[in-house]
């Protein structure tokens, strides 16, 4: 399914740019229907050389040629960036944010009055791969067919849900935190392997293959990863013996703590930042 009508992206980062590359290449929409404004001149050309689309140095300049506008700044910044588009966003604009932490209501609030629809989508790094795990919650005033749009945009770039706001915080620390999770464990594997005698670049790619290999094993069959496991563990054998020393460790207990943490910390943030637009 294609996109509609013309999609501006405020801010040109690297998720931003993920996300272009994602759609282009998904043909969800040509080029001549893809804008970005972004403050940085060199990111400007760059987005413009590479993806052959539309840039300006002012957002507020492109909002009016738009039917989506995903904007893509960073937390800190999205009041300021609200307060400047207000009179140029309407009811007829789809405003999509990947924006950490920023909530819908807060989003909806700095807009009164516009009537847009709102859709806030929790995105991680691989994005920059296409292999995104995005998580999307919809405003008041999103339709069914906005979610559609959204889900459709954030497919090109990975796969994503749909899950109530309550529980964009759960996803931060999961899916939005893990990334730094998998690539501690995938440095660990390579120290392990120069540990018992390989040379680091052997170590590497075998580290590498194996996680990649591990999950396309686990996304192709279905299966649960116990199931995956109990494959691999031979009765006496090597595995067994090294998962006796991660079970030892604690090692689910610790991965567990450490999404509880991150989720618990992005809870602390959200709160900080409603309490901070409340003053």
């Amino acid at each position: 399914m294609g996109v509609t009508g013309k999609i501006g992206f405020v801010g040109g980062g690297l998720m931003a740019e993920a996300l272009i590359k994602g759609i282009l290449q998904a043909k969800l929409i040509s080029a001549d229907r893809v804008m970005a404004a972004d403050p940085s001149g060199e990111r400007r050309d760059l987005l413009q050389a590479r993806h052959g689309i539309r840039v300006f140095d002012d957002a507020r300049l492109m909002v009016g040629e738009c039917d989506i506008l995903l904007l893509a700044v960073k937390p800190q910044v999205m009041g300021a960036v609200l307060a400047s588009l207000a009179t140029e966003i309407n009811g007829g604009h789809l405003v999509i944010s990947i924006a950490a932490g920023v909530t819908i209501a807060f989003i909806e609030k700095n807009l009164a009055g516009v009537g847009c629809r709102v859709i806030r989508v929790m995105p991680n790094t691989p994005a920059i791969v296409q292999e995104a795990a995005s998580a999307l919650s919809g405003g008041s005033l999103a339709t069914a067919a906005d979610m559609e749009t959204a889900q459709g945009i954030f497919a090109a770039i990975g796969q994503s849900v749909v899950v109530d706001e309550a529980y964009l915080d759960a996803v931060t620390g999961l899916s939005g935190s893990g990334p730094a999770y998998v690539f501690s464990f995938i440095e660990a594997l390579i120290d392990a392997g120069v540990k018992v005698g390989l040379a680091r670049p052997v170590a590497q790619t075998l580290a590498l293959q194996t996680v990649l290999g591990s999950v396309k094993l686990a996304m192709e069959t279905g299966d649960h990863p116990a199931q995956l496991r109990a494959m691999v563990t031979s009765p006496g054998g090597t595995t067994i013996a090294g998962l006796h020393v991660l079970e030892r460790a604690g090692m689910q207990g610790m991965i567990m703590d450490a999404v509880e943490a991150a989720t618990e910390r992005s809870r602390q943030l959200g709160a900080a930042g409603s309490k901070e637009d409340k003053n």
